[in-house]
C-alpha cells in the first residue's frame, strides 16, 4: 500500500521535490520503494547513506562481518567507536538518526542461497556492493531469477565498475555475459589485496545509488547493457556495451 508524503516530508525533501524530473509524484515513488544492499563496506555505506537520505520508505541490509580499523577509512557510516561490533546494528542506528522513517532491517548473515531467496521476492531493487565473485554471481543469478533491478559495484585501486541490469527485460546481459570465466581470483575485487583509496569507495557507491534512483524515478540515461568503467586516478569515464552471450544463464 502506497505511502502519501505529510508536511514533515514534504518539507525534508523540498530540494528534491523542486526539481522538475522528480516533484511530489516522484518522491512519493522513492518513498514507497523497496530496496536490498548487499553488502555494509565501502559500497553500501554510501548507497544506504543515501538513500535513506533521499527519503527510500524501506531499506534491507545484509552483512555479518564486525567493523575493525581497516574498514574506517572508506565505510563512512563508521567510526573508532564503532570498532568490533556488528556492521548492520551500527549501520541501522546510524541511518535511523539520518531519517527514522525509513525502515530498515537487517540481516546479520553471510548470504547464501536459501536464505537469500527467503528475503528476495520482499525487496523490488537489489545493490551488491560485496568484494567476492561467489556472491556477485549469487546476487546476479537470484536477481534474473525473481526479475529485480541489480545495480552492481566493484572497486580496486583507484577504479570502480558500475552495471545496471533490468531483469524484467529478458533481452538484456547479465553479469555473467560480462565475467566468462569459470574461476576468477578474488584478489581483484578485495582491498586487503590489491589496497583502495577511500574516496573511490565513496564515488562508486554515491553512484550506485544515484542508478537506484533514476530507476524509481524512471527518468535519464540508462546504464542497462553497459559497463561504466572508472579510472580515478587519471579521471577517465567510459561506458563499453556488454553483449548477451550464448548458452548463458540470462537465455
Amino acid at each position: 500500500m502506497s505511502k502519501k508524503l505529510n508536511k514533515k516530508q514534504i518539507e525534508r525533501f523540498s530540494r528534491q521535490i523542486i526539481l522538475k524530473n522528480i516533484g511530489i509524484l516522484g518522491q512519493n515513488k522513492i518513498t514507497n520503494a523497496k530496496i536490498l544492499i548487499i553488502g555494509m563496506g565501502g559500497l553500501g555505506c554510501p548507497v544506504a547513506e543515501f538513500l535513506t537520505r533521499s527519503g527510500v520508505g524501506s531499506l534491507g541490509i545484509v552483512d555479518h562481518d564486525r567493523i575493525s580499523l581497516s574498514n574506517i577509512h572508506r565505510q563512512s557510516l563508521f567510526n573508532q567507536k564503532d570498532l568490533n561490533q556488528l556492521k548492520v546494528k551500527v549501520a541501522k542506528k546510524k541511518l535511523n538518526n539520518i531519517n527514522s522513517l525509513t525502515n530498515i532491517k537487517i540481516f546479520n548473515y553471510k548470504l547464501n542461497k536459501s536464505n537469500f531467496q527467503k528475503i528476495i521476492k520482499d525487496y523490488d531493487y537489489i545493490v551488491d556492493g560485496t568484494d567476492n565473485f561467489e556472491s556477485k554471481f549469487l546476487i546476479n543469478d537470484l536477481s534474473l531469477k525473481y526479475k529485480k533491478f541489480l545495480v552492481t559495484g566493484a572497486i580496486s585501486k583507484f577504479d570502480g565498475h558500475i552495471f545496471t541490469f533490468n531483469f524484467k527485460n529478458k533481452k538484456e546481459p547479465c553479469l555473467r555475459c560480462f565475467y566468462q570465466e569459470e574461476k576468477i581470483s578474488d584478489e581483484i575485487l578485495n582491498c586487503e589485496y590489491e589496497g583502495i583509496l577511500g574516496t573511490v569507495a565513496g564515488i562508486v557507491g554515491t553512484m550506485q545509488a544515484n542508478e537506484i534512483l533514476k530507476n524509481i524515478l524512471n527518468i535519464g540515461q540508462s546504464l542497462n547493457n553497459y559497463i561504466l568503467i572508472i579510472d580515478l586516478l587519471n579521471l577517465n569515464f567510459r561506458k563499453a556495451k556488454i553483449k548477451k552471450r550464448k548458452n548463458c544463464l540470462c537465455n
